[in-house]
């Protein structure tokens, strides 16, 4: 597929644009600031002159999965998603500066630290598939790192969900970090692959290199790395400081038979973590979602995915009081302590109290005056 020309970036009301970050097959990346709130936000846009159904089908269908599973602190954040005003779907994120796509072929990265990411990476996977998703381009550039050190997964569900074009050839596919039965198209993706392109992730972050690279030139054309990878024949790393169960780790996620396998993220994660303990270091926390938010997250389906627009909002008339009429704002702060405490006891009314004390001081005048006229003997 020849590559595209990066697309205008999209007029978004209360966003100003700032520059581009990236492009895709199927989208664009740009940089904008948020007016409010102030901040710098990454927004993803289809191009301009896309007019496919399925892609804008695919594009929403993103949104809703990221809004689901961007609460988990190794997913990225989606902030919102909407139409632009020239009819570009466009989903607003947080802003990563940075990713693992050329660090780990630049530098040496600590054992540690690589362990640490796998872990991460396996539980936001496991919330995925837990809510019946799969990622399907699990790979170091799809690894952004927020403005606070900390590794998120991105890129769920356009590039990795729309597996053909019109031609039939297969298009979400990253080779490098594929499984064999990914390759020979024997699935589109499952927990299995989706296993191994984890382990091919960790250990390519540790070697340098994706696992069936060669340093020879012409030596790893997509064909070439298509049969090393249907041979399955994973070389060991050549690391000192990479021990014996680590390898034996990389090696079972990155097994030919699917079955022999890790059966989920999950226990990938846990594997990692006895190294990181038998290493002498804190073991890295599973962060997996909660049971109860899966259920809407499963309900989430690309195939069902509808073509979406602006909505207006409307809210059903519960009262026929008539509203009250505008105010400043202090008269609409609110007592914070009863808001904790609940309502207080309603008031009881004055005026009994102030006419019985009407009638007894009437009473005291009036026999004063007679105890006077008494007195003066004019009674």
């Amino acid at each position: 597929m020849a590559k595209r020309l990066p697309s205008d970036p999209p007029i978004l009301p209360g966003f100003s644009y700032v520059r581009p970050l990236g492009s895709g097959g199927f989208a664009d990346v740009f940089l904008y600031e948020q007016d409010m709130p102030r901040r710098l936000v990454a927004v993803k846009v289809l191009p301009s002159d896309v007019d496919d159904a399925d892609l804008m089908r695919m594009f929403n269908a993103e949104a809703d999965v990221l809004a689901h599973l961007s609460a988990h602190p190794s997913i990225v954040t989606v902030y919102q998603a909407g139409i632009s005003a020239e009819g570009r779907p466009y989903i607003v994120m947080e802003y990563c500066p940075g990713s693992l796509a050329q660090r780990y072929r630049l530098e040496r990265m600590p054992v540690s630290e690589v362990l640490a990411i796998g872990v991460k990476m396996a539980g936001a996977l496991e919330s995925a598939h837990r809510a019946g998703l799969i990622h399907r381009d699990i790979k170091p550039s799809n690894i952004l790192i927020t403005s606070f050190g900390a590794p998120v997964l991105a890129d769920f569900g356009i590039s990795s969900s729309l597996a053909r074009d019109r031609a039939g050839d297969p298009l979400a596919m990253s080779v490098p970090w594929s499984a064999p039965e990914v390759i020979t198209e024997a699935t589109a993706g499952d927990i299995s692959s989706e296993v191994w392109a984890l382990g091919a992730t960790v250990y390519s972050l540790l070697a340098g290199h994706s696992p069936f690279e060669r340093p020879e030139r012409g030596q790893n054309t997509r064909e070439h790395l298509r049969r090393r990878i249907t041979r399955a024949s994973l070389p060991r790393l050549a690391r000192a400081d990479a021990p014996d169960d680590l390898q034996e780790v990389l090696a079972a996620t990155m097994h030919r038979d699917p079955s022999r396998r890790p059966a989920s993220a999950l226990e990938v994660a846990e594997a990692l973590q006895q190294v990181q303990v038998r290493l002498g270091e804190p073991p890295t926390p599973v962060e997996v979602a909660a049971s109860e938010w899966m259920p809407q997250a499963a309900a989430v389906d690309f195939a069902d995915a509808a073509l979406r627009g602006p909505v207006r909002t409307s809210i059903p008339q519960r009262t026929t009081r008539k509203a009250p009429a505008r105010v400043g704002l202090a008269a609409l702060a609110r007592d914070e302590d009863d808001e904790i405490s609940g309502p207080r006891e309603p008031r009881r009314a004055l005026w009994p109290w102030v006419v019985g004390a009407a009638v007894v001081l009437g009473v005291g005048i009036l026999a004063g005056v007679i105890g006077a006229m008494i007195g003066a003997g004019s009674l």
